[in-house]
């Protein structure tokens, strides 16, 4: 990609001798891609190497890039730095990959604290997070819900019955909820 400039006129043919400078067109070429994209609101952005990414809403995008996963479980850490990688990605169906293993990590992160009993493990995990009465039982309802929320959508399991979520915005909300509680529940558990 490079923007024509017109050189000499060639008086004979009556026409101009163009040459190409590269540099100007392609950051023409990626303004007018990404006034494109913001136009329709679409959430990508062409970067000056030519890739185009995925941008990433502002309260979590820079959590994700900068988040470095270190649980003491393995597993967790590489299905949860698995899923900010394909979060990340530019294709809905990656990203959508993305909710199903950060799911699968809500449900190893819930049997951390004692791998025999998810529900007596998951107590621990919410006394850690907080001692205050109404907010451990806030907490409590929304760890129910988000395992509610994966058991009963085509996130976790599927069966027939099972609920898809297509929709990008959903998954984006849904992925910030539960990518929320698990940051919370982390920080938590290694300050304690």
């Amino acid at each position: 990609m490079a923007k024509p400039i017109p050189g000499k006129l060639h008086d004979f043919f009556n026409h101009h001798h163009f040459t190409f400078d590269q540099q100007p067109g392609q950051e023409e070429f990626r303004a007018t891609v990404n006034r494109i994209f913001s136009r329709n609101g679409v959430a990508f952005e062409m970067l000056s190497t030519g890739r185009i990414v995925r941008v990433l809403p502002p309260v979590l995008g820079e959590d994700l890039k900068r988040t470095i996963f270190r649980t003491g479980d393995r597993t967790l850490d590489n299905m949860l730095d698995e899923c900010r990688i394909k979060f990340s990605d530019r294709n809905p169906l990656v990203c959508r990959e993305a909710l199903e293993r950060l799911w699968d990590g809500w449900e190893r992160l819930k049997s951390l604290a004692d791998p025999s009993d998810k529900k007596k493990s998951i107590k621990i995990i919410l006394d850690a997070i907080s001692a205050e009465p109404s907010l451990w039982e806030r907490l409590e309802n929304e760890a129910i819900e988000l395992t509610s929320i994966g058991n009963s959508h085509l996130i976790r399991h599927s069966e027939v019955n099972q609920v898809p979520v297509i929709d990008v915005d959903q998954v984006d909300y849904l992925f910030h909820r539960l990518f929320g509680m698990i940051q919370l529940a982390l920080r938590k558990k290694s300050s304690a």
